[in-house]
């Protein structure tokens, strides 16, 4: 038996589970978190799928934390989904307990698990490939902002600390612009400039009085699961970064990533665009799902949001790739630079056509 063989049984056996295990493979194309699909066989009940994850704790350094955060979470969401008739089995995640009773297990190695029951007949899509799918997205985002709108938010653990504190950020940036310890900082001058010309964007949420809410601070379209047969979008997941934050930001960073006209890597800048019809398809069905649980405030502080998200993303790059590529995986050595490049593109797009972007909200906004 090899070492992670022995490793996963030791783990599984630390878990409840039903039934006869019949097989343990890699599951997801997550890039923080190892994932593995369990399936077990319950006599006339066919196979029940079971998540097992191994916790990321270079990234999550306070697990036990972040776990009581998605306890505490997931339970209040359940109780709001009863309320609503609806199914908390499907539209949140459920926790497996470990046989002492806790949410998490710590193996011999000193590492953190945890596990979730698999929900079935629903699936999560890396890319936007049709404006409903974005829309589902926007709406379970949305809804996720209206459930959780009464849940005290300052109670929540920062997982990440300063995670989207961008006028911290820009600090780190200038920072390793200074020190420039690869000596790169020579090659990428236009880029470096276009940041420095923005410190506005980087402290313009630090001024703002926006309600503090429970955030996710992930708001990519493959973190929500669409039903495959309603095509509906019924649970969001992966809730590691779920902490005390602004609802704007994960409007903004939906945007960022899914709004755009091209892959966030794209080294043809030509074809990098906010498109404003996928903007204005997020917008609609972000605002209904929130129905009417945001300020005014708060929504007409959307497209600032998408900017400063945007820009804050890009920064994150660049000071990566100053720093030495030691945050982002990266697959060629100028990646991180090319992924900076196509956001600070999206800002520059986004500043051209501000004033569409605005009525667009205005116009969702009744």
């Amino acid at each position: 038996m090899t070492k992670e063989k022995y490793l996963l049984k030791e783990v599984i056996s630390s878990f409840d589970f039903v039934g006869t295990l019949i097989s343990c493979e890699p599951y997801g194309s997550g890039h923080i978190n190892d994932t593995f699909l369990l399936e077990y066989k319950i006599r006339h009940m066919g196979v029940v799928p079971i998540i097992l994850q191994k916790m990321n704790t270079n990234i999550f350094k306070q697990p036990i934390e972040l776990m009581e955060n998605i306890l505490n979470v997931t339970a209040f969401l359940r109780e709001k989904i009863i309320e609503n008739n609806g199914d908390p089995e499907r539209e949140t995640l459920t926790v497996i307990l470990n046989k002492q009773g806790l949410p998490f297990y710590k193996d011999s190695h000193n590492q953190y698990w945890r596990a979730y029951h698999f929900i079935t007949c629903a699936t999560g899509y890396d890319e936007v490939k049709c404006d409903e799918d974005f829309y589902q997205s926007a709406l379970a985002f949305g809804k996720f902002q209206r459930l959780l709108a009464d849940y005290p938010a300052q109670t929540l653990h920062e997982t990440i600390p300063d995670f989207h504190n961008t006028k911290a950020r820009f600090k780190v940036f200038k920072e390793a612009v200074e020190k420039d310890i690869y000596g790169r900082a020579k090659d990428v001058l236009t880029e470096i400039q276009f940041i420095l010309e923005r410190e506005d964007v980087a402290n313009v949420l630090t001024d703002m009085q926006l309600p503090l809410r429970v955030t996710h601070n992930d708001t990519k379209l493959n973190n929500v699961l669409i039903d495959d047969k309603t095509h509906q979008g019924i649970c969001v997941i992966d809730l590691d970064t779920v902490m005390p934050g602004l609802a704007i930001n994960d409007f903004g960073d939906s945007i960022r990533f899914g709004a755009s006209t091209g892959a966030e890597d794209e080294k043809d800048l030509s074809l990098i665009q906010c498109d404003m019809h996928l903007f204005e398809v997020y917008t609609k069905g972000f605002i209904e799902g929130c129905d009417g649980k945001l300020t005014d405030e708060e929504i007409k502080a959307l497209p600032l949001g998408a900017k400063v998200m945007t820009f804050e993303c890009g920064m994150r790059f660049l000071t990566d790739y100053l720093q030495g590529d030691t945050y982002f995986k990266i697959r060629y050595p100028e990646h991180n630079l090319d992924r900076c490049r196509t956001q600070l593109k999206l800002v520059d797009d986004m500043e051209k056509k501000w004033d569409t972007m605005n009525e667009i909200v205005s116009k969702h906004n009744k």
